[in-house]
């Protein structure tokens, strides 16, 4: 057996028990507690461990490492080589206070970038991945006034409202952290490989996968249960029926933490779900001071963080403070989510698309329009915004789409989508 630094020689024991087949974090918490740290384990008698954590547990610790482990282990050590990243284990006070209120914390986390943003105040923000055009900007908005307030925003790097809300923090003072379901040297999806470089840089990202993990809808749920345990609150910006944001609104009910929804139109699918979870107990809320009141935050300025050294960190590509005050725990008891409503909301698709209008306009300019209308009322500037439109073209469209009976003007010169049944 080659000779290791002390450094890497407890580093591979933590590897080894992170990578047992069977062995769940719950069962290691437990048999860390008995007997310290992961050597002291492994020199144990099964009956020792299984007394502590059931045999399966004990079968699982002490099952010898396969013939890859040493490579395994060098690329470990060689990705924790790298600048801006770090592995930090269950033992470690560098560990985030919030996750040791879980049952089951993960024993190894890989950290690229601001480990300090890992013990500071934190509201997550999730939602749906094919989020409206209003979401996106609600998710924005909401991630940079609660950065600016000195909070920290956490979201999970999928596409729409994650990604708004990772953008929206870097806004702020820079203080996102990205939660990741792959391990930490792959980027998914592979359009925020950017946005990552950027949170890697001014920001974090976490990952309790091991190395070279690629995405895979069951890793999500689990992904989920760490963004909901860094947190003092939950807030859902859209979701559908079916989505992977209630799981993450449970998990955090689950664990004590509050859960915040913003409400929406009755005819937008993606706020059937904020609409189920504020009737289950979820706190509706309009304004981003209203999570900061609600978790007992102080609004402050705070300063611009550094940025870190413009290392180059480079991925390959996935695609193919404190622990959280709770105050006020909500009730909500979203229903447990079946196998199959966890994997499909997992998915990039995990909404279905808004269905058709009853005479959907074939004009291409009047879909784009209709798509940046989304199901709130919107002003003529806001459209202009979101569509880069000519003036004269935004208006024939919007007149076009008024004699069609697909919009209906409101008063204060305001557009909606009219509703068909």
């Amino acid at each position: 057996m080659r000779t290791l630094p002390a450094t890497d020689i407890e580093l591979a024991a933590w590897l080894r028990l992170s990578l047992a087949p069977g062995l769940k974090p719950a069962a290691l918490r437990l048999l860390l507690c008995a007997f310290g740290l992961p050597e002291a384990i492994f020199d144990q008698a099964p009956e020792a461990l299984a007394a502590i954590a059931g045999e399966a547990a004990a079968r699982a610790a002490l099952a010898p490492t396969g013939p890859e482990f040493d490579a395994q282990l060098d690329a470990v050590i060689a990705w924790r080589e790298q600048p801006g990243n770090q592995i930090v284990t269950l033992d470690d006070p560098a560990y985030p206070p919030a996750l040791l209120t879980m049952p089951d914390p993960p024993p190894l986390l890989y950290i690229k970038g601001r480990l300090n943003l890992l013990h500071t105040r934190a509201v997550a923000l999730v939602g749906s991945r094919s989020a409206t055009p209003q979401g996106v900007e609600d998710a924005e908005r909401f991630a940079r006034e609660l950065s600016v307030a000195g909070v920290t925003v956490i979201s999970g790097l999928a596409l729409g409202i994650d990604g708004a809300a990772h953008r929206g923090g870097l806004e702020g003072v820079g203080s996102t952290v990205a939660v990741i379901g792959t391990g930490a040297d792959l980027v998914y999806p592979s359009a925020h490989h950017a946005l990552a470089r950027q949170i890697a840089v001014q920001g974090a990202i976490l990952s309790e996968w091991p190395l070279g993990t690629p995405a895979r809808a069951a890793n999500f749920p689990q992904r989920n249960r760490l963004i909901a345990g860094l947190v003092s609150g939950v807030v859902i910006v859209e979701a559908a029926m079916r989505s992977g944001s209630l799981i993450t609104a449970r998990l955090a009910n689950e664990m004590g933490r509050d859960v915040f929804a913003l409400p929406g139109s009755i005819h937008a699918p993606l706020s059937r779900g904020c609409h189920r979870i504020i009737k289950q107990g979820a706190k509706l809320v309009e304004t981003p001071d209203e999570v900061l009141e609600e978790l007992g935050f102080t609004r402050r300025e705070a300063p611009r963080a550094a940025s870190g050294p413009a290392h180059a960190i480079l991925w390959n590509d996935a695609g193919s403070g404190k622990a959280p005050a709770v105050n006020g725990a909500t009730t909500v008891r979203p229903k447990p989510a079946t196998a199959q409503t966890a994997e499909t909301s997992a998915a990039d698709s995990a909404t279905a698309p808004n269905p058709a209008p009853a005479h959907r306009p074939v004009d291409p300019e009047a879909e784009r329009l209709l798509t940046a209308l989304g199901h709130s009322p919107t002003t003529l500037e806001i459209l202009a915004t979101r569509t880069e439109m000519e003036d004269a073209t935004l208006q024939s469209t919007l007149l076009q789409l008024e004699l069609a009976g697909q919009v209906t003007v409101l008063p204060g010169g305001r557009f909606m989508r009219a509703s068909h049944g």
